[in-house]
């Protein structure tokens, strides 16, 4: 399934059950369902083919963007429906069954004047594709192809990167020169370059040799004060902070490293201002500290260094050969070859690259996933990349190359790609909970009776193996985590932007933004402090949200009753203290599949018992009380 047609699936699966046995009886809600099945169906074929397709005409784009809205809301009414015959059916008793049987006539009154107005917006959108012309504007992309994914993991150990060894050597000579007085080194680039990847390098290699040592991630929003705890705790400093100040974070942090030889790792970094506060938790000494930063701004790294440039370290393109060597290593495997009839076409494909390891890394997975190799294809893949990047890589040139490894992948694997944007930037995903999260949206089908959460598993690991997540923790040699590179998650949230797929709220204008919005938000994450002066906005526009994650600070719970076709409820803020998390309404979420809250220091207030929740698979509660 697509990001468009991902409603599409389980749409019609529900019509075809208003089909059997069970609502055999409704004969006129049946004569509709059957139609609109059939209608749905020649819409969802045209649907797929518009999803191999990199750019639509706008009249195209326009009708499936119509057919997508049309879908969600066609599905919501039949959930409605479902759950009240099911309701009614569940009732004992004959008195109280002779009541059911005439309320539900009027629901069955109500739901079939409902999917008579169902017919009328599928017929309505099927006039306009014969009208414009739909099916003219739709023709077979040149230049995507269907791929088979490879079965084996093509990521290998950043210790292994080509053109890595001179860079790390010479920033451990850096770092572990004479010098006693705190020592602060800044590596500049532009994203994609592999700074992190190099930081890292360096830090596994000499922070053995240092008192203590931490990796903190930043990013371009920071929770300051969360990052600092998460320094604490990093530094076994204790317990976390429950702290309400920055102040009172800070000062036993210096308190700690003021004596010590320590070495962090600052990753990440976008403003002058971030900086400024989270470097006052570095005392300056004696004992030969050092703190390593990683930004793409110049300035940035210059104002860490305090405009030492001596201490800027300034990454570059790989060379040449490096460049070739990445791009082989990745294609051909240990035998690190390329064949003669491939040389040609890959050194123009790598010219297209720009020496930019993320971009070699992730074309390298594409072209390594077409079984057999062929010339045609390497030439497709080489003609839909810019011609502008080999001299001057920027943002939109690099978001190029990424957009074609996602218009590569399998249709099932992209709406799960996309969901990973329910997560803010630089944060560790636990692959079980994200696999979970897929099934309970729908977005995971399984064949031949496979056991769905393997089948998520399985879709997690391609992912991994197409270079698009990172593999972050590993548990017994199984990968359990994963990372989203920033360039990645741009391009996740674009997409999700264009196709409706999840709204992110980073603030009150953000919400109200929502709030005003062209259409229905469906997904929506909120990723901080979002004020209290945005609840109503929330109860009254967010009714439609199938998959809601809080993961920041809370400041008020949302009026969850008006959230009722919900199948995914996530929140975290582990740091934050004496927070009320409401669930007592959660029997009324009859959709809900997966409920996790993790409050460490907060009270969640539950209902006395929990029923309606008929669809409940995943069940996780981590609180200071409840």
């Amino acid at each position: 399934m697509a990001a468009v047609t991902v409603v599409m699936e389980p749409l019609l699966g529900k019509l075809t059950k208003l089909l059997g046995d069970e609502y055999k009886k409704l004969t006129g809600v049946r004569e509709q369902a059957s139609f609109l099945r059939d209608e749905l169906s020649a819409m969802k074929a045209l649907l797929d083919k518009m999803e191999l397709m990199d750019k639509l005409d706008p009249l195209a784009k326009n009708w499936r963007d119509h057919v997508r809205e049309m879908s969600y809301d066609m599905e919501n009414c039949i959930d409605d429906f479902m759950h009240n015959i099911d309701r009614a059916q569940a009732e004992p008793g004959f008195v109280r069954k002779v009541v059911e049987f005439l309320a539900t006539l009027g629901r069955r009154h109500k739901i079939a004047n409902q999917i008579e107005e169902l017919k009328v917006l599928a017929m309505e959108a099927n006039d306009r594709r014969k009208r414009y012309k739909i099916d003219d504007c739709i023709n077979s992309s040149p230049g995507v192809v269907a791929i088979d994914p490879r079965v084996s993991a093509i990521y290998k150990e950043a210790a292994g990167l080509v053109g890595i060894d001179g860079p790390r050597e010479e920033l451990v000579s850096w770092l572990l020169d004479c010098q006693q007085k705190l020592k602060v080194v800044s590596i500049v680039g532009f994203g994609g370059l592999g700074k992190t990847t190099l930081a890292k390098q360096v830090y596994d290699k000499i922070g053995g040799q240092f008192d203590c040592k931490a990796f903190v991630s930043v990013s371009q929003r920071p929770d300051v004060k969360s990052l600092l705890i998460g320094l604490q705790h990093k530094l076994g400093i204790g317990e976390p902070s429950h702290a309400h100040e920055v102040q009172d974070i800070i000062d036993p942090l210096r308190e700690y490293l003021k004596h010590k030889r320590y070495f962090i790792l600052v990753d990440d970094l976008w403003d002058q201002q971030a900086w400024d506060i989270i470097s006052c938790a570095f005392p300056e000494n004696s004992n030969g500290s050092r703190v390593v930063v990683t930004t793409r701004i110049d300035e940035v790294g210059l104002w860490a260094c305090h405009s030492d440039r001596a201490n800027i370290y300034i990454m570059k393109q790989l060379e040449e050969q490096d460049s070739r060597s990445l791009f082989v290593s990745r294609v051909f495997g240990p035998e690190n070859v390329c064949p003669p009839q491939f040389k040609e076409i890959s050194d123009e494909i790598l010219k297209k690259c720009g020496g930019l390891p993320l971009a070699i890394i992730t074309i390298a997975s594409l072209v390594a996933s077409h079984e057999p190799r062929t010339l045609r294809e390497w030439e497709c893949i080489k003609n839909s990349l810019g011609s502008k990047f080999a001299t001057k890589p920027t943002l939109e040139e690099m978001r190029g190359i990424l957009n074609l490894s996602y218009m590569h992948l399998p249709v099932r694997l992209r709406p799960c790609f996309l969901y990973l944007g329910m997560y803010p930037e630089d944060r560790e995903i636990m692959r079980d909970d994200l696999v979970r999260q897929w099934i309970a949206e729908g977005l995971v089908c399984s064949s031949h009776g496979v056991d769905l959460e393997d089948v998520a598993k399985s879709y997690f690991n391609e992912l991994i193996n197409k270079s698009l997540i990172q593999p972050a923790s590993t548990k017994y040699g199984e990968i359990v985590s994963c990372r989203v590179h920033d360039m990645l998650l741009d391009l996740i949230l674009s997409k999700s932007t264009e196709d409706n797929f999840i709204s992110v709220a980073y603030n009150s204008e953000d919400m109200a933004r929502l709030h005003s919005c062209e259409y229905k938000v469906r997904r929506l994450s909120l990723q901080t402090s979002v004020g209290g002066a945005t609840s109503e906005a929330l109860a009254s526009s967010m009714s439609q949200v199938r998959s809601f994650a809080w993961l920041g600070q809370c400041k008020y719970t949302p009026h969850l009753s008006q959230f009722k076709y919900l199948r995914v409820l996530l929140f975290e803020f582990p740091d934050q203290v004496d927070t009320i998390v409401d669930l007592t309404v959660i029997g009324h979420l009859f959709l809900l599949r997966y409920l996790k809250a993790f409050a460490v220091h907060s009270k969640l207030v539950l209902p006395k018992e929990i029923q309606g929740l008929v669809h409940l698979e995943t069940l996780e509660l981590f609180c200071g009380s409840t």
